[in-house]
């Protein structure tokens, strides 16, 4: 019995668990897209590449299993490079599946030929093209594993159509899926405790390395034994509930950079000390640091640390504990979190009072009264991921996501994220808080979730303008030469009407629950376009104006 390129990848996919994937046909990968068919793998067809990567991304995040896309040659893949990029930078396991030119017309001029290794290279773990039909089952599982070991991140591998329109005698290929977690030496475990148990003012940042290591019950036991005061942050959020008794979310992230100059110990998890962190500045001088990190190369990055382990987060945590001290710090905990209220205090205020036009914060609260803290929810945008990250709360991992937070800053992922989302979680809310602006990166992926059955909530937080680009002018340049940031009236929520959704127009406080309401209870994808105050803006946005400042 013989057997096809395309259906082996589809072969492949299926022994591997693997059950939905994202892409746009083309003709490069036409008998790709028949084995994923014949081998019963939801196939989510998207109407813009961007947004396919940007799915499998999500399926990453909410699975904690690599994500796959499938792009056609050309075109079709340098639509995918900015999904691809911010994989990358989101260190999220990726694979992406790309077509090309036949490899018989190399150098002819042939269809959407370009060297698009080269062009990828960059911005992968792992790149290469397939030679060989018989190989393409090993070609997968090495995507496969370049995608998980060490610090995840994207694999890219291209398939010409004369290796996967080619038939081969069928063969069994049995997929490797062993995972190996690196567990730091004894020198620096001893070290790490050794500060740890003398700390006074200790506190615990956690990100994604959190997150993708997937280890609730040993972060709750190292948490709960130290006593130590923690913030997730990132893909890591959700982990251990925003509502624990030792979380300090409810001081925001901008509470959190405002209190970190009175630590004295910080144990920071899988996350890095990027610009957010003003480079590692923000941590005191004298405060000790210790760094957990499957990347060797992040643990002394802009902040050298005291100690240093190198290894999983879950399972340094869990070779930690023993050597850890039984510690109260409630003394400690309540001094943070009043600190960081003293911040956030008129944002508290805002939350709890009608404002016209409407604020974003008072937004964001009446949306979590609607869909409380079992829903899921993404964010996208400048101000619009603050507010939304600050005021959303839930009790999920991953619960509360913004794509446009990380460090390509990527605007647009919310809908894609949202389809994911709920593909994952088909019995949660999953509700997108989108800017303006955002909205029309991939806005007509309200298509793909209507043609594919998959309701979500859309809120657009909608100041008529790229606000965080538009606050920051002003304060660079002045209200006066504002320029390319104003964007209008427009009535989205009539375009998602028009494709088969529901849609609701808000203008005022009174009107906002009545629209959520509604939007849930329609079973459609649904977007609730809200005017707010164009003059809102963020602590973001300053943070965002000093970054690009130049004295």
């Amino acid at each position: 019995m013989s057997i096809n390129g395309g259906h082996l990848i589809g072969s492949y996919l299926s022994r591997r668990g693997v059950q939905c994937v994202f892409g746009i046909s083309g003709g490069h990968i036409e008998s790709l897209l028949d084995g994923l068919q014949h081998y019963n793998i939801q196939t989510i067809d998207v109407r813009h590449e961007q947004a396919a990567v940007m799915m499998a991304h999500a399926m990453a995040v909410y699975t904690g299993k690599p994500g796959v896309c499938f792009l056609t040659a050309g075109p079709g893949f340098t639509n995918g490079i900015t999904g691809i990029a911010n994989a990358c930078l989101d260190n999220a396991p990726v694979v992406v599946l790309c077509g090309r030119h036949p490899l018989r017309d190399d150098l002819k001029g042939a269809l959407q030929e370009m060297n698009q290794i080269d062009v990828v290279k960059p911005l992968v773990k792992w790149c290469a093209t397939c030679y060989d039909t018989r190989r393409i089952p090993e070609y997968l599982d090495m995507a496969f594993r370049y995608a998980l070991c060490g610090r995840p991140g994207p694999v890219f591998l291209e398939l010409p159509p004369d290796i996967l329109n080619v038939a081969v005698e069928d063969f069994e290929f049995h997929p490797t899926t062993d995972i190996f977690k690196v567990t730091p030496d004894s020198e620096n475990l001893y070290k790490a405790a050794e500060i740890i148990n003398s700390a006074r003012k200790p506190l615990f940042i956690g990100g994604s390395g959190v997150g993708y290591s997937n280890c609730p019950l040993e972060l709750q036991a190292f948490i709960e034994k130290t006593g130590i005061p923690f913030m997730l942050l990132n893909g890591g959020r959700g982990i251990l509930p925003d509502n624990h008794p030792l979380s300090i979310w409810n001081i925001g992230n901008v509470g959190l950079l405002m209190t970190l100059s009175q630590v004295d110990v910080l144990v920071a998890a899988g996350i890095r000390f990027n610009w957010l962190f003003q480079s590692g500045a923000v941590i005191p001088p004298g405060a000790k640091v210790v760094r957990i990190d499957i990347e060797p190369t992040e643990i002394n990055r802009n902040r050298k640390a005291d100690a240093g382990l190198f290894g999983d987060t879950g399972t340094t945590l869990k070779s930690l504990l023993p050597l850890v001290e039984q510690k109260n710090h409630n003394e400690w905990l309540t001094m943070l979190t009043n600190a960081g209220y003293a911040f956030i205090d008129s944002e508290i205020k805002l939350r709890q009072l009608p404002s016209e036009p409407i604020h974003p914060i008072r937004l964001v609260a009446r949306a979590q009264e609607v869909f409380g803290t079992d829903a899921l929810y993404v964010i996208d945008g400048g101000d619009t991921s603050y507010f939304g990250l600050v005021g959303f709360q839930s009790k999920h991992k991953a619960g509360v996501i913004s794509q446009s937070a990380g460090l390509l800053g990527c605007l647009g992922a919310g809908i894609p994220f949202a389809i994911a989302a709920k593909l994952v979680h088909p019995d949660k809310q999953v509700v997108v808080l989108t800017g303006d602006g955002s909205f029309g990166f991939n806005g007509f992926e309200f298509d793909t979730a209507v043609r594919h059955n998959i309701p979500f909530v859309c809120i657009v937080n909608n100041d008529c303008a790229w606000g965080m680009i538009k606050h920051s002018q002003e304060l660079s340049i002045g209200k006066e030469r504002v320029t390319c940031a104003e964007l209008g009236i427009r009535r989205y929520e009539k375009v998602v009407d028009g494709m088969g959704g529901h849609g609701e127009f808000v203008d005022s406080d009174s009107d906002i629950i009545p629209a959520l309401t509604r939007a849930r209870d329609s079973g459609k994808p649904a977007c609730v376009n809200v005017l707010t105050d164009p003059t809102a803006t963020s602590p973001a946005t300053p943070l965002f104006y000093q970054s690009l400042k130049f004295d």
